[in-house]
């Protein structure tokens, strides 16, 4: 049987002992042998930091995002061998689905909020310009630049796929490479995935490396600019956080563990409303996909105490139609556990739980399989449990990984905030009713213990995706038991591999290290309008400033009626006058943007291809009949963007009164040709 690789170095390496063999979830038969003998922990992290990371840091964000793509299309085109490996991990299509796609997903997620959200720069200028003296030639901002080390993610075996690109996709997109170490049970699906990501050709050399097998001493050769991304039991957590490497090198360590999630039907959804439908809907279903192997399962179930007979019985009858067995028979829903140990570890948990309730559906022992031996794989029946008081430590306390859930009665809003909270941190919670007020106050009273929830009615039913899907734009991870950590989140993803560094310095140098001109750093105004330079002859700070106009009160009077803003400041005097704002009769906001625009346009056709928003506009100082305007335009952003024969362009507007006061202040957002 084949040894499973480790891609580390710049090449694979193929253990010299045996390995310790992995089996079909399904049949138990020997699937590969797994082993990280020979590998120097240390030199693979050595040659991320010094090949890896300078290749990725070259590149600019945009660069990067458009790499994300090129490797989801390939992954994308070569999916049905990850689909056809993870089924001897015992999960079905809708399983695979969830991992597969979804972890292609999120690429393809951050390849576009790579391409729309940062700039098209190899630095992230972050916030603000402060302004720290009086005549402003000292400002500082925040910049965020990537960390000179690895991100190293050590994976559980639930999610083969997307737990490695989850983490990954923002890696990648900051500029760090990463180091993966796949759980052992499911590693040869992580290590097919490996193999083509590299064959894409997308991936710079030393942005991906690949260790199958034990960890071994890896953690000891961290520095402090590397990063641990860890999913597992929280136990395992506690273990890796306190590493005295880590510990001494403040390494920033994220841990997204297994945790105690609930959900919690409202009192207002009885029997044979839409809700209460919904919610028997979701449990059996996070308790069969994956075999309830989800970090993000339903492990608590609270209900009414008045309606939990009437749940107990439509979740039974429900889990009764689920059939059991080899994932390649169309008519089975739910596949095996990912190891016998694995079932032999759910089995411990679920007799905790029996102590202090009762088992109302399902067979601890036995269960009646399809097209496949029970026993030889490793098949276990969804086990449903019901508490025998919700106040006793065990359903509050023993996860059971598996398809497994245990439901409590709860009277009232109050008691069940507190019962939710007894799981000391979850991952994610969901609260099913149509009772507004009902989902808002236990939405504020579950809060601090989760780092998801989703609020479940009839409104956004046909569209949600579950209690148990994390979402690439929004945190995966949670307080306290869940880790503490927060994984994805859209860009937050991203700055968790960045420094954020303060920079204390003058306008003009600024300027200079962000790529962004800053009031006070240099304009350069020149014969040539900015409008009529391309793309490649327009440079940051590139300015024009136009200018008088004056503002009439007929100008005024005409912008009223034509637009039909006749709001008292601009058509009656006695009431703007007693405005203490104002004082007298103003200038509409836009009646300035628009005399602004007038001025500083070049209106011949050519590079700039057009205007398509403004951003941040300010309206600092009243204008009045007879104030005379001018406007300075300048540079202040240019972003290329990559594979289109335009860019944007964000240009500081700076519209003044005859007295040097600013009147308006805000960025025009154009498209210009690139040559």
């Amino acid at each position: 049987m084949a040894l499973l690789r480790s891609y580390v170095s710049g090449r694979w390496h193929t253990p010299g002992v045996d390995g310790t063999p992995l089996l079909d979830a399904v049949t138990g038969d020997e699937v590969a042998r797994i082993s990280s003998d020979g590998v120097d922990m240390r030199a693979a992290l050595e040659h991320g930091r010094r090949i890896g990371g300078p290749a990725l840091r070259e590149l600019t964000f945009h660069q990067r995002a458009a790499l994300l793509k090129v490797l989801a299309t390939y992954l994308t085109e070569h999916k049905a061998e990850l689909y056809a490996l993870s089924a001897r991990t015992g999960a079905t299509q809708r399983d695979s689905l969830v991992d597969i796609d979804g972890g292609i997903g999120v690429l393809f997620t951050y390849s576009s909020k790579g391409r729309r959200e940062l700039p098209n720069a190899k630095v992230l200028a972050e916030g603000p310009v402060e302004r720290l003296s009086r005549e402003g030639t000292f400002v500082g901002r925040h910049i965020a630049a990537p960390l000179h080390g690895v991100a190293v993610q050590i994976n559980a075996f639930n999610f083969p796929v997307w737990g490695p690109l989850e983490k990954f996709a923002p890696a990648f997109l900051a500029g760090v490479p990463s180091l993966i170490k796949p759980a052992s049970q499911t590693a040869y699906v992580t290590a097919r995935l490996v193999e083509l990501m590299l064959a894409s050709g997308a991936l710079p050399e030393g942005s991906l490396q690949l260790v199958s097998g034990s960890a071994g001493d890896l953690l000891d050769h961290l520095t402090p600019q590397d990063l641990v991304g860890f999913t597992g039991s929280a136990g395992t957590a506690r273990k890796l956080r306190g590493h005295p490497v880590v510990i001494a090198n403040s390494v920033r360590f994220t841990a997204e563990a297994d945790s105690l999630n609930c959900s919690i039907l409202g009192p207002d959804a009885t029997d044979g409303t839409p809700e209460f439908d919904l919610f028997v809907k979701q449990l059996v279903a996070e308790m069969t996909v994956k075999a309830g192997q989800k970090c993000t399962a339903i492990r608590r179930a609270f209900v009414p105490s008045g309606l939990l007979d009437a749940v107990t019985d439509a979740v039974t009858a429900r889990l009764a139609k689920i059939a059991i067995g080899n994932p390649a028979n169309p008519d089975v829903r739910m596949g095996a556990l990912a190891s016998l140990d694995q079932r032999e570890e759910v089995r411990r948990s679920v007799r905790a739980l029996t102590d202090a309730g009762t088992l109302v559906y399902g067979n601890l022992d036995r269960v009646d399989t399809v097209d496949a031996d029970s026993e030889r794989g490793a098949f276990l029946s969804p086990l449903l449990v019901r508490a025998n008081d919700p106040g006793r430590a065990e359903p509050h306390e023993v996860e059971a990984f598996g398809p497994v859930s245990t439901l409590l009665p709860y009277d009232g809003v109050d008691e069940v905030v507190a019962l939710a909270a007894r799981g000391q941190g979850s991952l994610v919670g969901s609260i099913v009713t149509g009772d507004v007020d009902f989902a808002t106050a236990v939405t504020l009273g579950v809060a601090p213990w989760h780092g998801r929830l989703l609020v479940l009615d009839t409104d956004n039913a046909k569209e949600s995706t579950g209690h148990g899907s994390p979402l690439p734009a929004l945190i995966h991870g949670g307080p306290g038991r869940a880790g503490g950590g927060e994984e994805m989140g859209g860009i937050r993803g991203v700055l968790h591999h960045l420094q954020r560094t303060a920079i204390q310095a003058s306008p003009r140098v600024l300027a200079a290290i962000t790529g962004e001109w800053v009031p006070g750093a240099p304009r350069a105004e020149g014969d040539v309008h900015p409008f009529r330079k391309s793309l490649a002859e327009l440079r940051v700070g590139d300015s024009v400033t136009a200018g008088p106009r004056t503002v009439t009160q007929a100008d005024i009077d005409h912008f009223s009626e034509f637009t039909g803003d006749t709001f008292y400041a601009h058509t009656n005097p006695e009431a703007a006058a007693a405005n203490e704002f104002f004082g007298g009769i103003v200038a509409h906001g836009y009646l300035i943007v628009s005399f602004a625009a007038g001025l500083f346009v070049s209106p011949e056709p050519g590079p700039v291809l057009a205007n398509y928003g403004l951003e941040n506009l300010r309206f600092t100082t009243p204008v009045f009949p007879g104030d005379e305007l001018t406007v300075t335009l300048t540079a202040k952003q240019i972003i290329p963007r990559e594979n289109a024969e335009y860019g944007e362009v964000r240009w500081d507007a700076d519209v003044t009164k005859q007295d040097g006061t600013s009147a308006a202040r805000y960025d025009v957002l154009t498209l210009v040709a690139k040559s």
